[in-house]
């Protein structure tokens, strides 16, 4: 099944898909719009051009596994990215990802503005490779 991950930021919005498989996460380019309803109508569209059949979302939980408001408003997002397309939207624990996205592009000397740009893709791509890795264990 291909699988879009949604990394969602109020600046930036990365996104990673994976090949029916479920193999391997790759990073797209992020999402930079300046409304809601321009991301959602944006992720729909880029799930229709990949045919996934699932959305996962990150969702930012704090280190002793609380729910602060910042997931609060993920779920509120991912709320209406569900309503909007119609497809099932799942949430995926994303703790640490945005810093092992910021190492791994460390390693590969990634720097200035294209790291800015490929930091949240990166950490969308850590979610989903997680996510497809656990539906794999069972």
């Amino acid at each position: 099944m291909v699988i879009l991950a949604v990394d969602y930021g109020e600046a930036r919005t990365g996104l990673a898909v994976c090949d029916k498989n479920e193999v391997l996460a790759t990073p797209l380019s992020p999402v930079v719009v300046k409304s809601t309803d321009m991301l959602i109508d944006t992720i729909i569209e880029t799930a229709k051009q990949y045919k996934a059949e699932l959305i996962v979302v990150g969702l930012p939980v704090n280190m002793d596994g609380s729910h602060g408001f910042r997931a609060e408003a993920v779920k509120e997002f991912a709320q209406l990215l569900k309503e909007k397309s119609g497809m099932p939207v799942e949430f995926w624990d994303e703790r640490l990802t945005t810093m092992s996205a910021s190492r791994l592009l460390n390693e590969t000397d990634v720097k200035g503005k294209k790291r800015k740009m490929k930091l949240d893709s990166a950490a969308a791509a850590l979610i989903l490779q997680s996510f497809i890795d656990s539906r794999k264990r069972g």
